[in-house]
Protein backbone atom coordinates (compact mmCIF):
# COMPACT_ATOMS: atom_id res chain seq x y z
CA UNK A 1 0.00 0.00 0.00
CA UNK A 2 1.26 3.54 -0.93
CA UNK A 3 0.20 6.67 0.75
CA UNK A 4 0.72 10.01 -1.50
CA UNK A 5 1.86 11.69 1.49
CA UNK A 6 0.64 11.82 5.47
CA UNK A 7 -2.24 14.04 4.60
CA UNK A 8 -3.40 11.43 2.34
CA UNK A 9 -2.75 8.30 5.41
CA UNK A 10 -4.30 10.81 7.93
CA UNK A 11 -7.72 10.76 5.73
CA UNK A 12 -7.78 7.36 5.15
CA UNK A 13 -7.14 6.54 8.41
CA UNK A 14 -9.76 8.53 9.71
CA UNK A 15 -12.44 6.61 7.63
CA UNK A 16 -11.76 3.48 9.54
CA UNK A 17 -12.56 5.44 12.66
CA UNK A 18 -15.61 7.06 12.42
CA UNK A 19 -17.46 5.45 15.74
CA UNK A 20 -15.34 7.74 17.61
CA UNK A 21 -16.52 11.57 15.40
CA UNK A 22 -17.53 14.08 17.48
CA UNK A 23 -17.19 12.25 20.55
CA UNK A 24 -16.30 14.86 23.63
CA UNK A 25 -14.39 11.86 25.30
CA UNK A 26 -11.89 11.27 22.51
CA UNK A 27 -8.70 13.09 22.22
CA UNK A 28 -5.97 12.52 19.20
CA UNK A 29 -2.63 12.25 20.05
CA UNK A 30 0.06 12.54 17.26
CA UNK A 31 4.11 11.47 17.92
CA UNK A 32 5.52 14.49 17.20
CA UNK A 33 7.02 14.79 14.67
CA UNK A 34 5.72 12.88 12.02
CA UNK A 35 2.58 11.41 13.75
CA UNK A 36 1.56 14.69 14.01
CA UNK A 37 0.10 15.55 10.40
CA UNK A 38 -1.82 12.45 10.12
CA UNK A 39 -3.35 12.92 13.90
CA UNK A 40 -4.22 16.49 12.38
CA UNK A 41 -6.24 14.67 9.57
CA UNK A 42 -7.72 12.49 11.94
CA UNK A 43 -9.03 14.75 14.77
CA UNK A 44 -10.40 17.00 11.96
CA UNK A 45 -12.05 14.49 10.47
CA UNK A 46 -13.72 13.19 13.38
CA UNK A 47 -14.36 16.62 15.17
CA UNK A 48 -12.55 15.86 18.19
CA UNK A 49 -9.59 17.01 20.27
CA UNK A 50 -5.92 16.88 19.27
CA UNK A 51 -2.46 17.59 21.33
CA UNK A 52 0.97 15.86 20.84
CA UNK A 53 3.12 13.22 22.59
CA UNK A 54 6.55 13.82 22.49
CA UNK A 55 8.96 10.41 22.83
CA UNK A 56 12.26 10.59 21.53
CA UNK A 57 14.13 7.38 20.46
CA UNK A 58 17.65 6.28 21.61
CA UNK A 59 19.60 5.21 18.43
CA UNK A 60 22.14 2.99 17.99
CA UNK A 61 25.78 3.83 17.86
CA UNK A 62 26.66 4.81 14.23
CA UNK A 63 23.25 4.23 13.50
CA UNK A 64 20.83 6.22 14.70
CA UNK A 65 18.15 5.12 13.45
CA UNK A 66 18.01 1.69 14.77
CA UNK A 67 16.17 2.10 17.78
CA UNK A 68 17.86 0.97 21.43
CA UNK A 69 15.15 2.31 23.47
CA UNK A 70 13.07 5.63 23.36
CA UNK A 71 12.12 7.55 26.53
CA UNK A 72 8.63 9.29 27.10
CA UNK A 73 7.68 12.97 28.62
CA UNK A 74 8.18 11.87 32.11
CA UNK A 75 11.96 11.34 30.99
CA UNK A 76 11.55 7.50 32.13
CA UNK A 77 12.77 4.83 29.13
CA UNK A 78 12.02 1.75 27.77
CA UNK A 79 15.14 -0.51 26.72
CA UNK A 80 15.76 -3.78 24.62
CA UNK A 81 18.21 -5.02 26.52
CA UNK A 82 18.70 -7.62 24.35
CA UNK A 83 19.74 -5.83 21.09
CA UNK A 84 22.35 -4.05 23.68
CA UNK A 85 24.11 -6.75 24.37
CA UNK A 86 23.98 -8.01 21.45
CA UNK A 87 25.48 -4.55 19.64
CA UNK A 88 27.50 -4.33 22.48
CA UNK A 89 26.65 -1.01 23.69
CA UNK A 90 28.59 0.45 26.29
CA UNK A 91 26.61 1.71 29.57
CA UNK A 92 27.90 5.44 29.13
CA UNK A 93 26.95 5.90 25.70
CA UNK A 94 23.18 4.88 26.65
CA UNK A 95 23.73 7.08 29.52
CA UNK A 96 24.88 9.89 27.36
CA UNK A 97 22.19 9.27 24.57
CA UNK A 98 19.67 9.10 27.30
CA UNK A 99 20.58 11.97 28.85
CA UNK A 100 20.78 14.20 25.38
CA UNK A 101 17.79 13.01 24.10
CA UNK A 102 15.64 14.08 27.73
CA UNK A 103 17.47 17.82 27.26
CA UNK A 104 16.04 17.31 23.36
CA UNK A 105 12.62 15.96 24.72
CA UNK A 106 12.17 18.86 27.64
CA UNK A 107 12.82 21.79 24.77
CA UNK A 108 10.39 20.23 22.09
CA UNK A 109 7.32 20.17 25.02
CA UNK A 110 8.23 24.19 25.53
CA UNK A 111 8.05 24.08 22.18
CA UNK A 112 5.13 22.39 21.45
CA UNK A 113 2.89 23.32 24.12
CA UNK A 114 4.17 26.70 25.48
CA UNK A 115 2.68 27.19 29.49
CA UNK A 116 0.32 25.31 28.77
CA UNK A 117 -0.24 22.37 30.78
CA UNK A 118 -0.03 18.70 29.18
CA UNK A 119 -3.41 16.88 28.68
CA UNK A 120 -5.60 15.29 31.16
CA UNK A 121 -6.10 11.82 30.09
CA UNK A 122 -7.72 10.25 33.00
CA UNK A 123 -11.16 8.75 31.92
CA UNK A 124 -10.24 9.90 28.26
CA UNK A 125 -10.28 7.55 24.99
CA UNK A 126 -6.93 8.16 23.36
CA UNK A 127 -6.32 7.38 19.71
CA UNK A 128 -2.90 6.96 19.61
CA UNK A 129 -1.38 8.19 15.86
CA UNK A 130 1.80 7.98 13.90
CA UNK A 131 2.85 8.07 10.33
CA UNK A 132 4.04 4.14 10.94
CA UNK A 133 5.79 1.83 12.81
CA UNK A 134 9.17 0.18 12.01
CA UNK A 135 10.36 -1.42 15.32
CA UNK A 136 8.09 -0.01 17.64
CA UNK A 137 10.37 1.25 20.38
CA UNK A 138 8.48 4.45 20.23
CA UNK A 139 4.88 3.37 20.28
CA UNK A 140 6.18 0.98 23.44
CA UNK A 141 7.05 3.72 25.86
CA UNK A 142 3.96 5.85 24.10
CA UNK A 143 1.52 3.55 25.21
CA UNK A 144 3.46 2.54 28.67
CA UNK A 145 3.08 6.32 29.64
CA UNK A 146 -0.77 6.67 28.31
CA UNK A 147 -1.38 3.83 30.62
CA UNK A 148 0.12 5.42 33.58
CA UNK A 149 -1.82 8.14 32.81
CA UNK A 150 -5.08 6.59 33.37
CA UNK A 151 -6.88 6.36 29.81
CA UNK A 152 -10.06 4.58 29.84
CA UNK A 153 -9.32 3.00 26.39
CA UNK A 154 -6.52 3.23 24.10
CA UNK A 155 -6.43 2.69 20.48
CA UNK A 156 -3.26 2.66 17.99
CA UNK A 157 -3.90 3.82 15.11
CA UNK A 158 -1.01 3.74 11.93
CA UNK A 159 -1.33 3.64 8.42
CA UNK A 160 1.66 1.16 8.23
CA UNK A 161 3.23 -1.11 10.23
CA UNK A 162 5.88 -3.80 10.46
CA UNK A 163 3.82 -6.94 11.39
CA UNK A 164 6.13 -8.38 13.97
CA UNK A 165 6.48 -4.74 16.14
CA UNK A 166 2.45 -4.50 15.20
CA UNK A 167 1.34 -7.84 16.75
CA UNK A 168 3.80 -7.31 20.16
CA UNK A 169 2.19 -3.92 20.19
CA UNK A 170 -2.07 -4.94 19.87
CA UNK A 171 -1.32 -6.82 22.76
CA UNK A 172 -0.52 -3.58 25.12
CA UNK A 173 -3.46 -1.87 23.58
CA UNK A 174 -7.52 -2.18 23.45
CA UNK A 175 -7.31 -1.66 19.59
CA UNK A 176 -5.50 -1.24 16.43
CA UNK A 177 -6.38 0.21 13.42
CA UNK A 178 -3.90 -0.07 10.99
CA UNK A 179 -4.03 -0.13 7.13
CA UNK A 180 -1.52 -2.18 6.09
CA UNK A 181 1.00 -4.39 8.16
CA UNK A 182 3.44 -5.99 5.20
CA UNK A 183 5.66 -8.89 6.51
CA UNK A 184 8.95 -6.95 3.98
CA UNK A 185 9.54 -3.76 5.74
CA UNK A 186 12.14 -1.65 5.36
CA UNK A 187 11.20 1.54 6.29
CA UNK A 188 8.59 4.02 7.22
CA UNK A 189 9.36 6.27 3.81
CA UNK A 190 9.18 3.53 1.88
CA UNK A 191 5.35 3.14 1.83
CA UNK A 192 4.76 7.14 0.99
CA UNK A 193 5.39 9.27 -1.97
CA UNK A 194 6.29 11.90 -0.31
CA UNK A 195 7.52 11.74 2.94
CA UNK A 196 9.17 14.91 3.77
CA UNK A 197 10.69 15.92 7.07
CA UNK A 198 7.85 17.59 9.39
CA UNK A 199 8.93 20.83 11.09
CA UNK A 200 8.61 22.26 14.84
CA UNK A 201 6.99 25.11 13.20
CA UNK A 202 4.40 22.99 11.40
CA UNK A 203 3.70 21.12 14.46
CA UNK A 204 3.58 24.42 16.60
CA UNK A 205 1.06 25.98 14.20
CA UNK A 206 -1.25 22.53 13.56
CA UNK A 207 -1.41 22.29 17.52
CA UNK A 208 -2.44 26.59 17.51
CA UNK A 209 -5.01 26.01 14.81
CA UNK A 210 -6.86 23.33 16.51
CA UNK A 211 -6.30 25.33 20.03
CA UNK A 212 -8.73 27.63 17.87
Amino acid sequence: MLFQDRRDAGKQLAARLQSYKGRKDVIVLGLARGGMVIADEVARALAVSLNAIVVRKIGAPRNAELALGAIAEDGEGVFNESLIQLLGVPISYLQKETEKQRKVLKERLALYRGKRAAPDLKGKIVILVDDGIATGASMHVAIRSMRDMGVQKLILAVPVAASAALQKLEKEVDEVVCLSAPAFFEAVGCFYRVFDQVSDEEIVSILDLSRN
